[in-house]
């Protein structure tokens, strides 16, 4: 079998936003500014973390590699995005367009791996606090990244090498401003079955379960709180949960509105906007809402402020 003629396209064809061409120049420069703050506000959550010694915990140590993924995440979107609307063009190469499918599954999956690690965190904090430093050992929060960074590549590698089998020879333009997955399996002139079939099953493996994990976490977290009801204690929970779990209803709330919610083949431009939710505004949203809502993180920053 000759690989090198798998596909007889050099080149995809990024259709990019649903916004009028005359409107590009002032939607380029609000997404350029959504990306300066992801990276600022993200990269101010890490300094933060590093530099205060009180924040040298399981919770915050999860949060700097929340924080670092969410840079990398926006990173491998925002870029190319902004380029074309800045040049006018609209082409990723063939390979540009591989890569940039392997990466965005690769650190989407990470995400939602970190934020089931940061849940955990929670429940042994609030359901078991006389065991948390026990628990919440070092090594157990290394082995818990560990795990997130080999399962996430592990299941963006399976997507990426099937992806990489299909031919494309037909119709090369994409009906999206990133190189989707979904996207790219309509396009594709193969059959895609075996395709489809992983991506619900590891779909399983790194959506649902990990949703699933949180869920009970935060199941258990409400049953400890409601049999020991005190107002300082719901006031405790909520400010240690209420970040992670605003987070938590952004990131899989679009996803599961854009992957879940059945959406007709000529509906694209509602998937798109969608996807500008979760790539763009999310990883942009998250400095501000641990450091608005974590007493913890102002103070931080507030010492280095007067400091």
């Amino acid at each position: 079998m000759r690989r090198d003629n798998q596909s007889s396209v050099s080149e995809f064809l990024l259709l990019g936003l649903p916004i009028q061409p005359e409107q590009q120049g002032m939607y380029c420069a609000l997404f350029l500014a959504m990306y300066l703050t992801t990276l600022l506000g993200n990269l101010l959550i890490i300094l933060l973390i590093r530099l205060d010694s009180r924040l040298h915990t399981p919770m915050y140590f999860f949060l700097s590699h929340l924080a670092l993924t969410d840079i990398c995440f926006s990173s491998v979107i925002a870029p190319k995005m902004l380029m074309n609307m800045l040049t006018q063009t609209q082409s990723i190469s063939y390979t540009g367009c591989i890569s940039q499918a392997y990466f965005f599954l690769f650190f989407a999956d990470l995400d939602s791996f970190l934020l089931t690690s940061m849940a955990y965190d929670r429940y042994v904090a609030i359901c078991h606090p006389l065991h948390y430093t026990t628990v919440m050992s070092q090594s157990l929060c290394f082995l818990f990244i560990i795990v997130s960074w080999v399962l996430s590549s592990a299941s963006a590698l399976v997507h990426t090498l099937l992806l990489a089998r299909l031919s494309f020879c037909g119709d090369n333009t994409i009906h999206h401003f990133f190189c989707d997955l979904s996207a790219l399996l309509k396009l594709s002139s193969s059959d895609t079955t075996i395709n489809q079939l992983v991506i619900l099953t590891v779909g399983v493996v790194v959506i649902t379960v990990p949703l699933m994990c949180i869920l009970v976490s935060y199941g258990l977290i409400g049953a400890t709180i409601l049999r020991r009801p005190s107002v300082k204690g719901i006031c405790k929970a909520f400010s240690t949960c209420g970040s992670h779990l605003s987070v938590v209803f952004l990131y899989y709330g679009a996803i599961i509105g854009l992957y879940s919610v059945p959406s007709s083949n000529n509906n694209n431009d509602q998937d798109v906007i969608v996807s500008v939710l979760y790539t763009v505004v999310t990883p942009m949203l998250n400095p501000f809402i641990y450091s608005l809502r974590n007493r913890d993180m102002k103070g931080a920053l507030g010492n280095i402020l007067m400091g």
